[in-house]
Formats: C-alpha cells, sequence, structure tokens
C-alpha cells in the first residue's frame, strides 16, 4: 500500500466519525492552540457536539417527513424524465468513494492554511466533512478527464473560490445567527449566496418588488397567529401533504412535523452556539491580539446551522411544488426527487441578502433553480460514470442519475467544463487562471478589510 492510500485511509477513518463528533473534536485543539483553556474548551466543544446532533437529528426528521410528500408530488405530476435524483448522500458517497476523493481533504487543509498565512482569506474552514463538495467536483473532473491531477486542480480551484464567498458573505451570516468570527464555506450554500447578489441587485432596482415586506416580523404582525413560525410549519405541511394527495395519516404527521421542525431546529441551533460563541470569542481575541487588531480569524463551519431560520424553512417548503413545476422546462433531464428536501441548504445564506423576506427569497431560488436543471442536465453523463467508477448501485431501471447537491450546482458544472476542454495544456491553464483570479481577489478583500479595521481601531482609540 502506497503512501497514498494510507493517507487516503486515515482520512476516511477520520471522516467514518462524523461531523457531530469531528468538528467539536478540531475545535477543542485550535481553542487550545489558541491558549483556552482545557476546561472551557472541554466544555464548548461538547456543547457543540450536542448541538450538532440535535440539529443533525432534526434535519434527518425533516428530510424523512418531507421526502415521502415531495415523492406523492412529483408521481402525482406523471413526469418522465431519463436522470434520477437520488440525493446528497449519493453524492458524497460518489466523492468520498475513490483515493482522490479522500487525497482532497488533506491538499485543502494544507491549501486553506497557506492562504490565511498570506492573508488571502479569514476563514479557517474546519468543516472537514463538507469538504465532499470540493471531492465531488475533483472526482467527476478525473473520470471525465482520465487525468488524475485535473481533477485533483478542479476540486482546489472550487476550494479557492469558496473561501472568498465565505469571508464576503459572513458578516451577513454572523447578523442572521446572531454569532461572531464564523463563516460558512459550504460548497453548495456559499454558491448561491453569490449568485443571489447580483439578483438582489435587480430586485433593488425594481420598487414594486423589493419594497414588499414578508419578513418573519411584517408576516406576525399582518396575520397573527397564522405568523407564528410553528403555526406557518403546519399550514404550509398541510396543504404540501394535500396537494399531494396524501392519506389523513401522512397529513397529519407533515402538518405537525413541520410545526415541530420550525420550533425545535432554530433551538438546537442556539444550543450549539452556546458552546461556539465563548469558544469562538476566545480564539478571536487571540488572533486579533497577535496581529495587532488589523485581522479576524473565521471559524467555517456547517451551513446546517442556518438552515433553522424560520425563512429558510418556509420558503424551502413552499419552493418543492415550484421545482417539480420547474421540473418540466425544455432542456431538463433530471427527475427531482430524492433532494427535494436539501432546499434548505439552497436558501440559508440567501436569506440575510434578501433582508429575510421570504417572497424574494423564493423568486431568487426559482430563478437559479432553472438555471442548475439546465447545466445539471448537461452533466449527468458524467455524473452516472462516476458513480459506476466507485461501485454506487443505480437504483433499478435508471439510465442515469443525479441529485441537487451537486449535481445542479452551477460551479459544479463550470469546473468540470474548464476541465472537459479538449487540449489538455488549455484545461490546466484555465483551471490554474481560475485559481490565481480568485486568490488575488482573496487578498485584495482581506487587504481592505484590514485598512478598514486599523481605520476603526484608529477612530475609535
Amino acid at each position: 500500500m502506497g503512501w497514498i492510500e494510507v493517507l487516503s485511509a486515515a482520512v476516511q477513518g477520520f471522516l467514518n466519525l462524523g461531523a457531530s463528533v469531528a468538528i467539536p473534536i478540531i475545535l477543542f485543539f485550535i481553542a487550545l492552540g489558541f491558549r483556552v483553556k482545557p476546561g472551557r474548551a472541554a466544555r464548548s466543544a461538547i456543547t457543540i457536539a450536542v448541538g450538532f446532533v440535535g440539529i443533525f437529528l432534526l434535519i434527518g426528521f425533516f428530510m424523512d417527513t418531507i421526502a415521502p410528500v415531495a415523492k406523492m408530488l412529483v408521481e402525482r405530476t406523471g413526469i418522465q424524465l431519463v436522470a434520477i435524483d437520488v440525493g446528497w448522500p449519493s453524492a458524497a458517497a460518489i466523492a468520498f468513494g475513490s483515493v482522490l476523493g479522500t487525497l482532497i481533504i488533506p491538499v485543502t487543509v494544507v491549501v486553506n492554511l497557506i492562504l490565511l498565512a498570506a492573508r488571502v482569506t479569514r476563514t479557517l474552514d474546519i468543516d472537514v466533512w463538507n469538504y465532499w463538495h470540493f471531492a465531488f467536483v475533483a472526482s467527476l473532473t478525473y473520470i471525465a478527464t482520465g487525468d488524475f491531477w485535473l481533477g485533483l486542480l478542479a476540486g482546489i480551484a472550487m476550494f479557492v473560490i469558496i473561501l472568498p464567498i465565505a469571508d464576503w458573505s459572513a458578516p451577513k451570516v454572523q447578523e442572521m445567527l446572531e454569532t461572531p468570527a464564523i463563516s460558512l464555506p459550504h460548497g453548495f450554500s456559499a454558491v448561491y449566496f453569490a449568485l443571489a447578489y447580483p439578483v438582489m441587485k435587480l430586485f433593488q432596482k425594481i420598487p414594486g418588488l423589493w419594497n414588499i415586506k414578508a419578513d418573519p416580523e411584517t408576516i406576525r404582525k399582518k396575520f397573527g397567529l397564522i405568523g407564528e413560525s410553528p403555526v406557518l410549519g403546519a399550514i404550509i405541511g398541510f396543504a404540501l401533504s394535500v396537494a399531494a394527495g396524501a392519506d389523513y395519516v401522512t397529513v397529519a404527521k407533515t402538518t405537525v412535523g413541520m410545526a415541530a421542525v420550525m420550533v425545535i431546529l432554530p433551538r438546537m441551533v442556539r444550543i450549539l452556539m452556546e458552546g461556539l460563541v465563548p469558544l469562538a470569542d476566545a480564539i478571536r481575541e487571540t488572533f486579533v491580539k497577535r496581529y495587532a487588531g488589523k485581522r479576524e480569524l473565521y471559524i467555517g463551519l456547517d451551513s446546517a446551522i442556518a438552515i433553522g431560520h424560520p425563512v429558510a424553512i418556509a420558503a424551502s417548503l413552499i419552493l418543492i411544488p415550484i421545482f417539480i413545476v420547474e421540473s418540466l422546462i425544455p432542456g431538463n433531464k433530471i427527475l427531482l426527487l430524492a433532494d427535494l428536501p436539501v432546499i434548505p441548504f439552497m436558501v440559508c445564506m440567501t436569506v440575510p441578502l434578501f433582508n429575510y423576506d421570504t417572497v424574494k427569497v423564493i423568486i431568487n431560488m426559482a430563478i437559479w433553480n432553472i438555471v442548475g436543471l439546465l447545466l445539471g442536465s448537461m452533466i449527468i453523463d458524467v455524473y452516472t460514470a462516476t458513480a459506476k467508477s466507485v461501485g454506487f448501485p443505480l437504483p433499478k431501471g435508471a439510465v442515469f442519475i443525479s441529485s441537487i447537491c451537486d449535481g445542479t450546482n452551477p460551479l459544479t458544472w463550470l469546473l468540470i467544463q474548464l476541465g472537459r476542454i479538449g487540449w489538455r495544456p488549455l484545461a490546466y491553464g484555465a483551471l490554474i487562471v481560475v485559481i490565481i483570479v480568485f486568490i488575488v481577489i482573496g487578498y485584495i478583500a482581506e487587504k481592505r478589510r484590514a485598512e478598514r479595521a486599523a481605520e476603526a481601531a484608529a477612530s475609535t482609540g
């Protein structure tokens, strides 16, 4: 067994711990490295672990509750398409099913540390489980081209693109979660933040649209009881299950289940934050002192901590039937199914960008879903070939497979297309140029942030 296989096996062993165990362990040792007292670091890490367990249990409950209803909605339409949406777990399994997939983790960790030291980013991405997004792009590019190193370069390119987006979106994310010193360098959610930005600017030029207020507080004021999160969740759950033609048991379970998710998921996030905030504050204080107040460190976490916002959940539930209808557009080949419950991950980071307005969030995501379906349909052959290469079993009768996450991710499509450029030197050159451009973007953005921080410190001093 070569060193690459040994490293791959070690990484896979750590991944088997799961995010709820792996992330608190990493945070614990990072805290010790920043001279946080062991007792305080351990207490915070355990609280964070409890929060993650609660969040993932609720996410699983949400998916188990809404998935049958989504399936019934699809079946009621009678849609017949050639590529079956098999869900994000399949994408993650495909991503980590090869040596290249697991190798991307140590490589991108090193890249992250180098860029952090070079002042290109302020995000330290400790969410190693979700490195599967970068591994997914790497694996698909490798299968599409037959070039191992080109695949690795594509995975690195995606990581380098996501880091500046994480830094850029961090203030909005921190505002939404009321938590300092964090960012969400998620290879799926962060892309939709960047894509939502030009849409937000367009909406601002349409007074009638931008002036609409459909944030939770306004809805509560206008509609009273109906605007309360649990009641709103129950109403949407009831409407979806009835529209799907579900029996009375499923209708009742979906109604109560969605009400429960709207209430309990945000509380699980608050538990996680109880452990994270003091730890993040301690790490940030040490980091800022070390750089004389000119730099700040963001701890990169899973976007799962953001999907519990009432707007994210409500918008996602309403988007399920919209996504199903949009799958009828000419050119789409993907039968949306297993990944419909993953819509909150598409939506969550866009929520603060649209001032917590449910209507704008829905319109924006409806636009980008159409784009994603068309682009994703172009790479179903590569997706399916990659799945077969790692022994992933295709559903009975399926010719092609895909998923919303990351099969319809526009960034996934773009990087694979760059790798598929016919002349190999040009493909390498294109990916290298992308990496260099985003390193420069990150460096300039970080330099400006440091200058603004120094000016603010001087004005208050």
